[in-house]
């Protein structure tokens, strides 16, 4: 053993320049390009957060127009896309399908696929994939959901908006323009988040100047994970098991003396409470006003109040997003390949920014196993004692 410093999980270590997205520590906020992601989603419709996040500045009304136009030519479920996913079975997670449609979307795109060496694009081909990606996954999700409720894929509107459109594809009716305000909301607030895991996964995969799709689908399997993605759900799951704010305590009680992780609590970066939950909460009480469910608000506070008095940590974004899309009516399953409907967006701007300065991501390791050790009665030939009196090369 050596006195190395290991940092686990990277932490606090910084190992790249990105110009994308910070969490601002003076105001505890976090900014895509500048922007306070509140402003954003107060203000901004998700195409204009999607083309900040690739461009760097948000879009004038003709740049809007534009990528609004090329978003709808990609809306449809690809006959082949549409064939894979009803290849797999119904109780499939839907994680496994969006990954499966992604590599399906990703092996048609033959553009620069000569050969290996090209594999990585150039920065407008690049774009156009993102753009590709982010218009055709609402259709993924929707019909994912729709599959494993017994129903018919319902095909894409050209005379809406990218959030109506992806409510009127998942639930076949026009939502209430309080019901598109809210999800919009939480698309902006999922879109980006720096270097964390399933973003680093993307660039870690692009530095091997690999192509877009397979850092795409590295990041979905990351997000995968129970310990980045998949904190919302686990947030609808409590309070189905909690069952009404009256219940709150006791199962709080049994669930601290089990020493349950309490999903929906803590993040890693913010140490004063997640800045984007504000914003979340109070579209959360739009949607629970509006569909006429005050027994989800009063469920909500109580655990938080009683939760965060105990252990003095606050909810994060997948807190109130969870029972938001409940009300929205997204199948509990269904919620994590929302996360990847709006977090494809930044992914993408990492994955392009990744490529413009690219260096091979390759960390060391610091040993711990056995000394070196030989096989008994071994002999070495000459080729391998003449590579062994050699300079080392450098790793592959």
């Amino acid at each position: 053993m050596t006195d190395t410093e290991i940092k686990k999980g990277l932490a606090g270590v910084i190992v790249d320049y990105t110009a994308i997205s910070k969490v601002n520590p003076e105001t505890n906020s976090l900014l895509y390009r500048g922007y306070p992601v509140q402003e954003l989603a107060a203000t901004q419709p998700f195409e204009a957060v999607a083309y900040l996040l690739w461009h760097g500045e948000l879009p004038s009304e003709s740049q809007l127009a534009g990528l609004r136009a090329e978003e709808r030519k990609h809306r449809a479920l690809a006959a082949n896309v549409k064939a894979a996913i009803d290849l797999l079975p119904l109780d499939s997670h839907p994680m496994d399908e969006v990954r499966t449609a992604v590599s399906v979307i990703g092996a048609s795109d033959t553009s620069g696929a000569g050969s290996v060496l090209d594999a990585s694009g150039s920065p407008e081909e690049n774009l156009e994939r993102s753009i590709r990606l982010y218009a055709a996954l609402p259709a993924i999700v929707a019909y994912g959901q729709r599959r494993r409720r017994g129903q018919e894929l319902v095909e894409p509107r050209d005379d809406l908006d990218y959030s109506a459109n992806f409510l009127w594809m998942t639930f076949g009716e026009e939502a209430d323009p309080v019901v598109v305000d809210a999800f919009n909301r939480s698309m902006t607030l999922y879109a980006e988040h720096s270097f964390n895991a399933s973003t680093f996964t993307a660039r870690v995969i692009t530095s091997t100047m690999s192509d877009l799709y397979s850092a795409v689908v590295g990041a979905i399997g990351a997000l995968k994970g129970p310990l980045h993605g998949g904190a919302n759900e686990a947030v609808l799951h409590i309070f189905t098991e909690i069952g009404s704010a009256g219940n709150v305590v006791p199962w709080l009680d049994q669930a601290l003396a089990e020493k349950r992780k309490i999903m929906g609590f803590g993040h890693r970066v913010y140490k004063k409470g997640d800045s984007r939950v504000p914003t979340m909460k109070a579209a959360l009480d739009t949607l629970v006003a509006h569909y006429d469910r005050p027994e989800v608000a009063e469920l909500y506070d109580a655990l938080e109040s009683e939760f965060v008095s105990r252990k003095g940590i606050y909810p994060n974004l997948d807190y109130p997003s969870g029972p938001a899309y409940n009300l929205i009516g997204f199948d509990t399953l269904t919620f994590t390949p929302l996360f990847i409907a709006s977090r494809v967006t930044g992914w993408t701007a990492h994955i392009m920014e990744q490529a413009a300065s690219n260096a091979l991501i390759r960390p060391l390791s610091e040993y711990n196993g056995p000394a070196e050790r030989h096989i008994e009665g071994y002999v070495p030939d000459a080729a391998e004692l003449a590579a062994a009196e050699r300079e080392p090369e450098s790793e592959a």
